[in-house]
């Protein structure tokens, strides 16, 4: 079948296939919510083909900096290399392919000009800086990008195919709800153990709970109050899962009404489960007679969590 009629710069061969690539699949829904929310960049978990690991990472507004502009850019990634003996060096045949939903075919698109790609400890990532104009990919005639839904996916070929039929599934979340909730720490100076938990509370339909350190953490040790939000059920969540919220955390000052603050974004997950500061505050404003953040032993704790994206497997 013939492939779309646009300008071709970068020597790819594209044709259509019915067939779903054997390797790796990403659907993203609310795509445009990447962009709203800052993120230019998409990179998905790591998956197997040809007995090595790999991932895609996708730029849908194009790939910045190297100054891409009205186009998408998708590139595949050698993934966890630092077992790989020394001098390595791989020659892969890749497929890109994404889903036309309308005629439920793939376009496959791949180099022409080289056929195989060189991966090595110097470069470990290869693809197109322009894979296709965003026009085209706009286009819902087109069938790529449809409800603001895509499906982007791959096949790498090296020496052997070893086909894992794996995937990942991203939902990025429109009118995401903020949820706050209040933490009270009483006899803080009791508090005997390394760090202290809130309750579990509930954001995004994730568990949440607060971390602080009193003696501080990292960095922070000896001289700082650290604070973390952490995800509650890391334990227990399916293999693959990410999840990506923006938060914002205070210890209150219950005299003056002067909070201290911190605000961050964070993809959660079970190899990277909390994120916050070492150096929240520091001791000598914490304990400062006066400030109001310690207040008859008991120290007041504040979080607003707002789930914008999660990933689950296929």
């Amino acid at each position: 079948m013939a492939s779309p009629a646009f300008d071709d710069k970068q020597g790819a061969e594209r044709m259509m296939s019915d067939a779903p690539p054997a390797h790796y699949v990403v659907k993203i829904q609310s795509l445009s919510l990447l962009s709203k929310h800052s993120l230019d960049k998409y990179e998905t978990r790591v998956f197997q083909a040809g007995g090595y690991k790999w991932n895609l990472v996708l730029y849908p507004n194009g790939n910045k900096s190297k100054n891409v502009k009205e186009h998408v850019s998708l590139y595949l990634s050698m993934a966890e290399t630092s077992s790989l003996p020394s001098g390595w060096e791989v020659h892969a045949l890749v497929r890109f392919f994404l889903l036309d939903q309308d005629k439920d075919s793939y376009l496959i698109i791949q180099d022409s000009m080289r056929k195989e790609w060189r991966f090595h400890r110097m470069k470990l990532e290869c693809g197109f800086d322009q894979l296709m104009p965003l026009k085209t990919f706009s286009d819902v005639q087109n069938g790529y990008l449809m409800d603001d839904t895509c499906v982007f996916g791959a096949e790498v070929f090296v020496t052997r195919e070893k086909s894992t039929g794996k995937g990942e599934n991203l939902l990025m979340i429109k009118d995401a709800i903020s949820q706050k909730h209040t933490w009270k720490v009483d006899n803080f100076s009791k508090l005997g153990m390394e760090f202290s938990e809130s309750k579990v509370f509930i954001a995004g339909s994730q568990k949440w709970k607060l971390r602080l350190y009193p003696d501080g953490k990292g960095s922070g040790a000896g001289a700082f109050v650290s604070l973390y939000l952490a995800l509650a059920n890391v334990d227990t969540l399916p293999a693959g899962t990410k999840v990506f919220a923006e938060f914002s955390l205070r210890i209150m000052d219950q005299l003056q009404g002067r909070h201290y603050s911190g605000k961050a974004n964070h993809w959660f997950s079970p190899s990277s489960p909390e994120s916050g500061w070492a150096r929240f505050l520091s001791h000598a404003t914490f304990y400062y007679p006066n400030m109001g953040t310690l207040v008859k032993d008991t120290c007041m704790v504040d979080a607003e969590v707002t789930v914008l994206g999660v990933v689950n497997a296929l």
